[in-house]
């Protein structure tokens, strides 16, 4: 795996993650508790032997650095190595990275090193376990110049990705990006046989999609990027080179989530509570890495708790927690009821002098007041919630934008720093 360089992609503004994004990029947003979505591909990277990695940023990107720069280090003998590529200025191009492919293309000089063959395309908010040492074999089995991996995908879920058709020799022959019509869906259906050949069991599913990873030979990567301008993988560059180029699809049938959307997200985290997740963080073999903090292990007092997540450093009085994820440094108070709900937590715990000083202002402690209900919500980090607080979407609504908290997706968010005030219901 040495001759493969992986080049992850910060994404863009979040705009559909808002407000989780508004101080942080989408991969920088915590995950069940005491992750960040970046660890997912960078752990998989390292689980496959791969330690060559380029990380692509470009929008409020300073908690990723500092998160990357304090998780990951390699000793002087592995000569691997995680580097920040920050959009800038350059002589070739005065421009932010305008899509995926342009992002990759204005970094192009960083992958032409010695004994490079490949490069992997990965993004930066997606949640799976994968190993890309098999997708890589596979790609030089086939002789493919490009290979992109692809999931079975039901009908419905079609107008959200991109889907494509393969020939017999699993040779990629038609692409289409997020269709809406019913007859250009239909047409891309496959047979249960194309499935079964490839030792995955259609159950109902009838389409292939792409999970916007990709494994490009450098130089074909490299001819592509010079012969066009255009600035998006999944959009423009892969329907035009499936027409003269080998591109072929690999075939995952693991559990994989696009983390794109609020809902998405809340999902996603919520799964990870059941006894049996999708999504198995307790796998040794192939662990979720990330930066160690050294908290100390949480104190839990007199508290009823049932299918959760509870990590590292939280102080839980007399709660009862329910289907839910605390994050680390979570100081949760006496009668507080927790239901469906994401608590990220804080960056740090308060000072004795810093908590005097915010009760004279009055404003709560960060962390969740005593008596406080919270259901259907996600909490981001050092928020202040006082005493008797309610936060429920009791009307139901889809979305709304208030002064100090949102709903999207009929799930009410607490921004990042908020102020909640004993006795605001919400």
């Amino acid at each position: 795996m040495d001759n493969v360089i992986s080049v992850i992609l910060g994404g863009g503004r979040g705009t559909r993650l808002y407000p989780l994004t508004k101080e942080r990029s989408k991969p920088a947003v915590p995950l069940a508790g005491k992750y960040r979505l970046i660890d997912i591909p960078i752990s998989n990277c390292l689980n496959s032997d791969l330690n060559k990695i380029y990380v692509l940023t470009q929008f409020n990107s300073a908690s990723l650095h500092r998160h990357i720069t304090r998780a990951y280090k390699f000793d002087n003998f592995s000569r691997g190595f995680i580097e920040i590529l920050a959009a800038t200025q350059t002589v070739e191009s005065m421009n932010w990275y305008q899509g995926t492919a342009d992002a990759v293309r204005q970094n192009l000089r960083f992958f032409n090193q010695p004994n490079i063959d490949f490069v992997l395309i990965l993004s930066g908010d997606q949640l799976y376990r994968m190993n890309y040492e098999q997708l890589i074999k596979e790609h030089i089995r086939t002789g493919a110049e490009v290979t992109i991996s692809v999931i079975p995908a039901e009908r419905k879920d079609a107008p959200h990705l991109g889907i494509l058709k393969i020939d017999e020799q699993s040779r990629i022959i038609d692409f289409f990006e997020k269709p809406k019509d019913g007859k250009v869906i239909d047409s891309f259906s496959l047979d249960a046989s194309s499935f079964d050949r490839h030792g995955v069991s259609a159950r109902g599913r009838t389409l292939l999609a792409s999970m916007g990873i990709y494994i490009f030979n450098l130089e074909v990567l490299r001819e592509v990027l010079k012969e066009t301008n255009k600035t998006d993988f999944g959009k423009e560059i892969i329907p035009e080179i499936i027409k003269k180029r080998r591109v072929f699809a690999y075939f995952f049938d693991g559990y994989w989530e696009d983390i794109g959307t609020i809902k998405s997200f809340y999902e996603a985290n919520l799964k990870m509570t059941s006894l049996t997740p999708s999504f198995d963080l307790f796998n040794e073999k192939a662990p979720i890495y990330t930066n160690p903090l050294f908290l100390p292990g949480s104190i839990i007092n007199d508290s009823k708790i049932t299918q959760s997540i509870i990590a590292d450093g939280c102080i839980i009085n007399k709660a009862e927690i329910h289907n839910s994820v605390i994050g680390i440094r979570s100081v949760i108070g006496k009668n507080v009821v927790i239901q469906d709900s994401i608590v990220m937590g804080a960056d740090y715990y308060e000072s004795e002098p810093n908590i005097r000083a915010n009760r004279f202002k009055k404003i709560p402690d960060v962390g969740i007041g005593d008596n406080s209900r919270i259901r259907g919500a996600i909490i981001d980090k050092n928020v202040h919630i006082g005493e008797n607080v309610t936060i429920e979407n009791v009307k139901k609504l889809e979305q709304l934008d208030a002064e100090n908290y949102m709903i999207r997706d009929y799930i009410v968010i607490i921004p990042k720093d908020s102020v909640i005030p004993s006795h605001t219901v919400i």
